[in-house]
């Protein structure tokens, strides 16, 4: 008979919106609930797959919230899983070690929390003996490797291992409790559950390694269809493991070439059909979309002007495909063609050349926004840092945008004011 059993990580229920673009208050409420209603498709999949156990690998919730409500629909989750007498084996990962309500909850007798000290839970399921190993964050901080405080497989048992671990580290994590996939699949055990990294992946080798990702992205950062393992463990000991969809919004970015479109309406068709094929590569309910308008267009210093005008007429079409919505607008328009004759007396035109070839190259102003940029930074929680790039190579690359796409606004606004004028 056959052991099963959900493996997930990283849900940071009662997270807090990440992306200043949400403004549209429908598409706020949606994405502010999306990680709850991940949970209930978590339980839901345990219930409907009649699973013995789901596995939490850490970071249930996002840090020192106080939230009674999320209180209360943890607890009715749970409680759904113990009608069923599935059982849960729960670790604290960095941001749970933050966490007021995951020492106040009471919580059902099916409900296995591991401390900070390696435990063992044992179980059998026919034929099969399951030794379950836990080792929680005791504080948020974790700088060595929790590996080797885990407890020895026990023989003649499926071990599975539940740790929360940043691996060898990965762009856009703070490090945690690092450690080595060689050592992983040489530690005796059959199965490790790992969570903390929010991008799934696999580990080929003698153990199973999987960690899963978050089930419910936040943010344009977290984009793509988001899973939890079914995990299915054979009388023979052989291990299968299932994807199996969560995520009810789905992040993704959208490209639209409007390279030769210089009328509105077209622009705005061309957007539609883009949002258009996105829906249908879409497997979660909702698609929450960031559009990118690239190309080399005459409607550039007019989208620059009324990006406002066009979210609008964007987020119409999305109305009208239905379930889909629109996070933002980006501009990446191709520099413009080279100045004629005619072009060349016009001052606002000369203005935004000397813009971008003379002002923004300056070492001394160049030197100034970095400053601003890494102030800003600074106040911001490592995960939200992302958008400002991975390394040094993408923080100067989004200091050229930045600069770049603030001298081509204000060539815009100033264009589009002598026109009113003229």
């Amino acid at each position: 008979m056959a052991y099963r059993f959900v493996h997930t990580a990283d849900l940071h229920l009662d997270s807090p919106l990440r992306s200043l673009a949400l403004r549209n208050a429908e598409l706020a409420d949606l994405v502010s609930d999306a990680s709850r209603q991940a949970l209930v498709a978590i339980v839901d999949l345990c219930l409907e797959e009649q699973v013995d156990a789901l596995v939490i690998a850490g970071d249930l919730y996002d840090g020192d919230q106080t939230s009674m409500k999320t209180a209360r629909f943890l607890a009715s989750q749970l409680e759904r899983l113990h009608r069923a007498a599935i059982s849960v084996f729960k670790i604290r990962g960095n941001h749970d070690a933050m966490s007021k309500i995951a020492k106040e909850l009471v919580m059902p007798d099916t409900l296995k929390i591991f401390g900070g000290h390696a435990e063992i839970v044992e179980a059998t399921k026919g034929n099969l003996s399951v030794a379950i190993h836990g080792l929680s964050f005791a504080k948020p901080q974790a700088p060595d490797s929790l590996l080797p405080k885990f407890k020895p497989p026990v023989t003649g048992a499926i071990n599975i291992g539940i740790m929360h671990t940043s691996l060898a580290g990965s762009a856009g994590h703070d490090v945690y409790a690092p450690c080595n996939v060689l050592d992983l699949h040489a530690s005796g055990f059959d199965y490790w559950a790992l969570g903390h990294l929010h991008q799934r992946s696999q580990h080929p080798g003698r153990a199973t390694v999987i960690m899963p990702g978050m089930p419910q992205g936040r943010d344009i950062n977290e984009s793509g269809v988001k899973t939890v393992s079914l995990v299915t463990v054979a009388d023979d000991r052989t291990v299968t493991v299932e994807e199996r969809l969560t995520s009810v919004a789905q992040f993704e970015r959208v490209d639209v070439d409007l390279t030769g479109v210089n009328d509105w309406r077209d622009a705005a068709m061309a957007i539609e059909a883009a949002l258009t094929a996105q829906r249908d590569r879409t497997a979660s309910p909702h698609l929450v979309a960031r559009l990118r308008l690239s190309g080399r267009t005459q409607l550039a210093w007019q989208l620059r002007r009324d990006i406002d005008v066009m979210q609008a007429e964007a987020e119409q079409r999305g109305d009208r495909i239905g379930r889909t919505w629109i996070e933002k607008l980006e501009l990446a328009f191709e520099a413009p063609l080279p100045l004629s004759d005619a072009s060349a007396a016009d001052p606002v035109v000369e203005l935004g050349a000397l813009m971008r070839d003379e002002v923004i190259a300056r070492s001394g102003f160049r030197d100034d926004i970095r400053e601003v940029v890494r102030d800003l930074l600074a106040e911001l929680p490592p995960e939200s840092r992302a958008f400002a790039g991975l390394d040094e190579a993408g923080f100067e690359r989004f200091i050229d945008s930045l600069l770049t796409d603030g001298a081509e606004d204000i060539a815009a606004r100033m264009k589009a004011a002598d026109r009113a004028e003229s």
